[in-house]
């Protein structure tokens, strides 16, 4: 059960959900991509180097298997990161819950929110994702970087905003 889930008021109602795009993990990825193509050519180092004649050395290989392992996590950690934020329109709010050990949650009653802006660059429409800047009234605007399918969001709650029954 998702945090969202967990925490809606009575009569209320998950609308649509999203969360943030895989493109969040692009540095992850390629962070993990260089430690691997550098641990294949320790390893590739470290066994060649033990059919000469010469001594050989056990580090390029623990060297290689340390970054490996570092691969793993650094890809995980980018995982982890996407999946710890959820974005939830429900028929009251929207709810922004990000983090694991630190979290941060935002609520925003739909009746409080004054405007929704969706800046999307060319890399950002051509992908699916944006961010997402919700004003209310008479507070700061709130940003949301990294959104999938923003204009969607947006849409979800603009119409449940406009919707008669959205305080039901």
């Amino acid at each position: 059960m998702s945090f969202v889930e967990r925490h809606l008021i009575v009569g209320e109602t998950v609308q649509y959900e999203t969360r943030l795009h895989w493109i969040v993990m692009f540095q992850h990825i390629v962070g993990a991509a260089f430690l691997d193509l550098l641990a294949v050519a320790l390893l590739v180092f470290s066994f060649r180097s033990r059919h000469t004649a010469g001594a050989t050395s056990a580090i390029p290989f623990w060297v290689a298997i340390i970054a490996l392992l570092a691969s793993g996590v650094t890809v995980a950690s980018g995982a982890l990161k996407r999946s710890a934020t959820e974005m939830a329109l429900t028929n009251k709010r929207v709810i922004v819950k990000t983090g694991i050990a630190t979290r941060r949650t935002i609520e925003l009653v739909l009746s409080r929110i004054e405007s929704i802006v969706v800046e999307e660059s060319t890399l950002g429409r051509t992908l699916g994702f944006g961010t997402v800047i919700i004003r209310g009234t008479g507070g700061t605007p709130e940003v949301f970087e990294k959104i999938a399918h923003p204009l969607e969001f947006r849409e979800h709650v603009q119409s449940q905003i406009a919707a008669p029954d959205k305080q039901s």
